[in-house]
């Protein structure tokens, strides 16, 4: 293999693999607050509110990522009516569809962390005078991350790999120009060089939750 095939070859790839990064900050910064969110709302004393939020859980994890990609690139713009107004760039699209089934994963990562608090923390806060949002804020929340930070570094290195689907509503990420490559040179070699570009994006991420694991002293 020469050099300059090999340069020709990995160059776009690594273009595809910048895409792959953009979304996968975009749904992870946007997903994990509207993730707990979503848990209050799970949580709230109002059954309308409390039902709305666990069948939204429910359907976003129930149904895969890909169908609902593809109903929010090519299905929404369908409705009668409307769907003239739903027609979304195909990258939004994906970001959107990301964004909205990962907060549904959260959400019960996060539920999950607030089961294992234990019951006598917010009776202690409320002997101490603290209110609600205060208990929250500095007693509960702190607790809760350290319970949920190794299931947070598990999900978000599954999204990282889940940027694969973009390949299917047509946005050129890594796979794409990676597919391209084999079919262009019959060659496996484009899918062995993405999958090590992969493994560094998911190394890279282990090693800074491993970071922060023991920045919070978790282990």
């Amino acid at each position: 293999m020469s050099a300059d095939y090999f340069t020709s070859m990995v160059i776009p790839m690594l273009e595809g693999a910048q895409m792959t990064v953009l979304l996968f900050l975009i749904a992870i910064v946007v997903s994990i607050p509207l993730g707990f969110v979503l848990t209050l709302a799970v949580k709230s004393s109002n059954r309308s509110i409390a039902g709305l939020a666990n069948t939204y859980i429910y359907i976003m994890r129930g149904t895969p990522l890909l169908l609902q990609l593809l109903v929010i690139c090519f299905g929404l713009p369908m409705l009668p009516g409307v769907g003239q107004y739903l027609v979304l760039d195909r990258f939004t699209a994906a970001c959107l569809g990301f964004i909205l089934n990962y907060a549904a994963y959260f959400a019960e990562i996060f539920r999950g962390g607030l089961l294992a608090i234990d019951k006598g923390q917010y009776e202690a806060s409320q002997v101490l005078g603290f209110s609600k949002w205060q208990t929250m804020l500095r007693i509960i929340l702190p607790q809760m991350f350290r319970v949920v930070l190794p299931a947070v570094s598990n999900e978000s290195i599954t999204l990282i790999k889940d940027t694969a689907l973009l390949y299917a509503v047509a946005v050129p990420e890594l796979l794409h120009f990676a597919q391209t490559a084999v079919n262009r040179d019959f060659s496996i070699m484009p899918f062995f060089i993405a999958g090590i570009i992969y493994l560094v994006m998911t190394l890279l991420l282990t090693v800074f939750f491993k970071w922060l694991e023991r920045r919070f002293k978790f282990e």
